[in-house]
């Protein structure tokens, strides 16, 4: 029995319904040019984040606020999310919705700074959730921070995993492709993690820290 996987794509991705601070937070971030985790992707966030029982999570990337706002009202009501980007109008833009969104102010963390600088400084097993949608080409740097930074049980999460449906079509050869393709390998054949890829928005990679 065949089945139309674009069909089922759109019709998952359009069941979420996002309120009025998601649907502002996702004008700034076009007025801003910055890409944005789809509707799917965001509920899958905040599904995964309760799932975690998460208290501390990092953020690559802001999306200006739509996947942080997603991540917030998955995580618990003491948790505190940690969120990096190297432009202050994105940072500018992700307080903006954390305020509309309610979001007590002593929960959200933003750091100004490349992510290449910044997350080293950051506490090794200190968060239960690292989700990165940021840089492709900086992908293996940032998984590998990421697995630092993770406790024992905390989950890494990365956007964007099949690259447009370029990584499951191995004619691509593109750097970037390659190395995303060659990432997923080597953390399905790595015994530390546990990992799988859903195809929700554009891929989103998860994997937990045993």
């Amino acid at each position: 029995m065949s089945t139309d996987k674009s069909t089922s794509w759109s019709f998952t991705e359009g069941l979420p319904e996002e309120d009025q601070v998601l649907l502002r937070a996702r004008e700034r971030a076009f007025d801003l040019g910055v890409p944005a985790v789809s509707a799917g992707t965001g509920t899958a966030l905040s599904v995964l984040a309760a799932t975690a029982k998460a208290r501390t999570a990092v953020e690559i990337g802001t999306g200006a606020g739509v996947s942080g706002v997603y991540l917030l009202r998955g995580l618990s009501p003491q948790a505190v999310l940690t969120s990096i980007d190297h432009d202050v109008e994105h940072l500018r833009a992700a307080r903006v919705a954390f305020a509309e969104a309610g979001v007590p102010a002593n929960r959200t963390r933003t750091i100004s700074g490349r992510a290449q600088d910044v997350l080293p400084r950051l506490t090794d097993s200190a968060y239960d959730l690292v989700f990165i949608d940021a840089d492709k080409a900086q992908a293996p740097f940032y998984v590998t921070q990421a697995l630092r930074l993770l406790k024992p049980g905390g989950v890494l999460l990365l956007n964007d995993a099949l690259d447009r449906d370029r990584v499951s079509n191995p004619a691509n050869r593109d750097q970037t492709t390659v190395a995303l393709r060659q990432l997923i390998k080597s953390l399905r054949e790595d015994e530390g993690v546990l990992t799988t890829v859903f195809t929700t928005g554009d891929g989103l990679l998860a994997a937990v820290k045993r």
